[in-house]
């Protein structure tokens, strides 16, 4: 949102969806639609009722299974609709989906040397991480132009996709996101509006540090 209306003191809340069985398993989820586990309902639950506290104005979450369920935690906590959104989805990664962590370096090792490096690759032949954020960022920036004077909007999305996305609002390079670093399952970073526009204010938060498990590592 870095148009004409600035300093109003919003928030954008990115929050991480909690732990699936690919998770544990080191295997790339990209868009596969992957249910939570009994833990990731649970990391949910703990997770929503915090972020309740905030008193949230509105919730806008990713179409695929992982996301609306833990959206829906928030949702019977504070009443709200959830707003789903295809553009919130995690990176189309193609021939990496599915792989686990080893599998992916053993056979794409230079491509995903690349990647690290913060080249722009299309890991797997999917998407490339500025397209990520071409689609995911302007869901984020209409939903939060909704919001009330020192309003909240929580995103509920992907690892990757908050990456890019926070890159995005930031004004950051695409080569610098891979500085963000991950977050862990069910926890958030919080962006507020200045008068210069997007800060990051707080960043995988929501617990003690814990391993990022997930497609962003």
């Amino acid at each position: 949102m870095n148009g004409s209306k600035r300093g109003r003191g919003r928030r954008i809340v990115l929050w991480r969806h909690g732990q699936t069985a690919w998770n544990l398993e080191r295997r790339f989820q990209g868009s596969t639609d992957i249910e939570l586990t009994a833990t990731g309902v649970a990391q949910a639950r703990r997770s929503a009722r915090l972020l309740a506290s905030l008193g949230p104005d509105a919730i806008v979450a990713s179409d695929l299974a992982r996301a609306s369920a833990t959206a829906a935690e928030l949702a019977g906590l504070t009443g709200l609709e959830v707003a789903y959104d295809a553009g919130l989805r995690e990176t189309f990664a193609g021939d990496w989906q599915g792989l686990t962590h080893e599998e992916i370096v053993g056979r794409f090792g230079e491509q995903y040397a690349a990647w690290k490096r913060g080249e722009p690759v299309r890991r797997g032949g999917g998407e490339l991480e500025t397209e990520v954020a071409d689609r995911a960022a302007p869901v984020v920036l209409r939903h939060a132009e909704k919001l009330p004077d020192d309003g909240t909007l929580v995103v509920v999305s992907h690892g990757g996709t908050i990456r890019t996305t926070i890159g995005r609002l930031l004004g950051l390079e695409a080569h610098h996101w891979e500085g963000l670093g991950g977050l862990s399952n069910c926890c958030w970073s919080v962006l507020g509006e200045g008068a210069r526009g997007w800060r990051l204010l707080e960043h995988n938060a929501g617990t003690l540090p814990e391993p990022v498990l997930g497609d962003d590592v």
